[in-house]
């Protein structure tokens, strides 16, 4: 009687299925910097965060949206396009808590936490 045994996957295996994945993820790194570039020309980074605000003696949880160009300025967009920028970065990344705050880099494709951090200097 012949029992099969499992064995270890082949590295070309492996080193194909990371090609593959690695393809994926720079061609959706295009095609949302393509779109958010229709969106607002000239964005380098788009920043959300949950915030509270009060209407009526009523407390509502909105969403602010920034988007930044290369140097860090705000780009002066109406309100449409930061709409259409957080719908098209909540659809890219469902996974993703929004809850929190979060930054995300055309150049590179990531979508981070944007926690504020103290300077390394007043650390002690």
């Amino acid at each position: 009687m012949n029992t099969t045994q499992p064995t270890a996957a082949p590295r070309a295996a492996e080193a194909v299925a990371g090609a593959l994945a690695a393809r994926k993820r720079l061609a959706l790194t295009g095609v949302i910097a393509r779109q958010l570039d229709q969106i607002a020309p000239g964005t380098a980074r788009v920043r959300i965060a949950p915030v509270t605000t009060d209407r009526d003696g009523e407390q509502r949880v909105a969403t602010w949206v920034s988007l930044d160009d290369a140097l860090g300025l705000p780009i002066k967009a109406d309100r449409a396009a930061h709409r259409a920028a957080l719908g098209l970065l909540r659809r890219a990344f469902p996974a993703a808590d929004w809850t929190r705050a979060h930054a995300y880099d055309v150049a590179a494709g990531d979508l981070a936490l944007d926690a504020p951090t103290l300077p390394e200097e007043l650390h002690q």
